[in-house]
């Protein structure tokens, strides 16, 4: 017992001394946490359940730890809700869902029973409140034929269906409803250019059930629009998907008639249809993305809670390669973001929850030089309000290392409408990932000021811009105790508020 104590101890110590590991944006306490997919989002008697993918070392298998919270800061650790199970890998993605009867059900994609009674598919658990225990559900809701893929015959043909990464479960009448993803059938028959074009690009198959025991197939839950030149590509598939109610406030709406499907392509990151549930279809009216340079802002997990706030996390890719290896630990999440529908937009900001952890609130000297006086360290939050009008480029440098000439900014380019994240670090010790530049869509409206709202713990960087428009990465300076200063970028006169804080911890390490 003394050596898994002094074990204990110098783990936490070797993690609180860890240049890279945030504060206050949930780091998976440990483990691998590759890959790191939030997953099993739930909402029940006042408190938010999570559940985040891992590898377990002791077991070899994937898992997925379970955590709690009643402020969306603090996190109480349960034991694993799901892992490997009679001698298998253990489990990928998939979602979570509570009955009427408060019973919550979680739905994962299982790797192949050692026992050959299943090649793989989908399987459910359940628990009852409190949700401490949770329990197997046989036989397993889908089969699968292969990895990722089932092949069933209608009308004379063979169809390969999705079989992996279940959705939430949702309910409308006495039926329930959840969809698979289809990357392993995008992979073994859409990749190649003669390919038919049914199994290229993204779609989720819809599977339906009375009873949460028996599954049938009902078709494809929805067809790709192609609107405009920015919706998925042929290459593009859909997993880790979520599909949940859009209100329209951020907190406290009325139901808008429209449903977010939230999911990743593997290949660029996560997106979203916004539109409208007609029957057994969705039908998308409105795409977006979540991340544009690559696939950085991975798998996100959302659930609605009893103030019809609909909340997402989204895992981190962009952690240094090996870092499990180098560092003993990997797995980062976006804090708790909230998505609502507004004049036809889809809205977003940090949970306000954040707002308890801020303290030590100053208004920033802007000197000639145009450097911002904060003194908040490596964890802080920079708010500010500019008039945007006067500027091509306007925003802020922050882990500011003029010694080495390393910074990361953040801007909005007025002549190419985008709102920028550049980070120009470039450590010679770990100079994967560093250098990173992610673009996204954001126009000013007439007269409308820019409100920039960042986040900065260690090494990840969160920015919210006039609740249109989010980036959030992660950023390697050289020397992070002396990347800490801040510029302003523009015309200091243009800068109508300014307000900084200390953020104080909430990770326990």
């Amino acid at each position: 017992m003394k050596k898994l104590i002094t074990a204990t101890r110098e783990y936490r110590e070797k993690m609180l001394s860890d240049p890279f590991r945030p504060t206050y944006h949930f780091a998976i306490i440990d483990d691998d946490g590759r890959p790191g997919d939030p997953n099993g989002a739930f909402f029940a008697d006042g408190v938010y359940h999570l559940m985040y993918l891992y590898r377990n070392s002791s077991t070899n298998a994937f898992h997925w730890g379970h955590i709690s919270s009643t402020d969306l800061l603090h996190w109480y650790h349960h034991k694993d809700a799901i892992g490997g199970y009679k001698g298998d890998g253990g489990c990928f993605s998939g979602g979570a869902f509570v009955d009427d009867d408060k019973r919550a059900y979680l739905t994962f994609w299982k790797f192949k029973s050692v026992d050959d009674s299943d090649n793989s598919g989908i399987a459910m658990a359940y628990a009852d409140p409190p949700y401490e225990d949770w329990y197997r559900m046989e036989p397993i809701a889908v089969n699968a034929s292969y990895w990722g893929v089932l092949d069933i015959e209608r009308n004379g043909e063979v169809l390969h269906l999705g079989n992996a990464d279940p959705s939430n479960i949702w309910k409308s009448g006495d039926t329930y409803y959840m969809q698979l993803g289809n990357l392993c059938v995008l992979n073994e028959y859409g990749r190649n250019e003669n390919s038919e074009e049914k199994y290229k690009g993204d779609w989720t198959e819809l599977y339906k059930s009375k009873d949460l025991k028996n599954w049938e197939y009902v078709d494809r839950f929805y067809q790709n629009p192609h609107l405009d030149e920015d919706y998925p590509d042929a290459t593009e598939d859909d997993m880790c998907p979520s599909f949940l109610p859009l209100y329209d406030k951020a907190e406290g709406g009325s139901f808008t008639g429209k449903y977010l499907q939230l999911f990743i392509a593997h290949n660029k990151g996560t997106q979203y249809y916004i539109g409208e549930l007609q029957g057994e279809k969705f039908i998308p009216e409105n795409h977006g993305r979540m991340s544009y340079k690559d696939n950085a802002f991975f798998a996100p997990e959302a659930l609605i809670d009893d103030k019809n706030r609909h909340i997402m996390w989204a895992w981190l890719l962009d952690n240094l390669l090996d870092d499990f290896v180098k560092f003993g630990w990997s797995g980062v999440y976006s804090f708790p973001r909230v998505l609502w529908l507004e004049n036809g937009l889809l809205k977003m900001a940090p949970a306000k929850e954040l707002d308890n952890l801020q303290y030590n609130k100053i208004i920033p000297e802007v000197k000639a030089d145009n450097s911002v006086e904060i003194n908040k360290g490596q964890a802080y939050r920079l708010k500010a309000t500019v008039n945007a009008e006067n500027d091509e480029n306007i925003g802020f440098s922050i882990k500011v290392d003029g010694e080495n000439g390393e910074c990361t900014d953040i801007y909005y380019d007025k002549i190419n409408k985008k709102l920028v994240f550049e980070s120009k670090h470039n450590n010679p010790v770990y100079k994967e990932n560093l250098k990173k530049r992610e673009e996204m869509p954001f126009t000013l409206n007439e007269n409308e000021n820019l409100e920039l709202d960042i986040f900065v713990d260690k090494s990840v960087v969160e920015v919210y811009a006039n609740e249109r428009q989010a980036i959030c990465r992660r950023t390697y300076p050289t020397n992070p105790e002396k990347a800490v200063g801040v510029k302003f970028i523009g015309n200091k006169e243009n800068i109508l508020k300014l307000e900084a804080y200390s953020m104080a911890p909430a990770n326990p390490y």
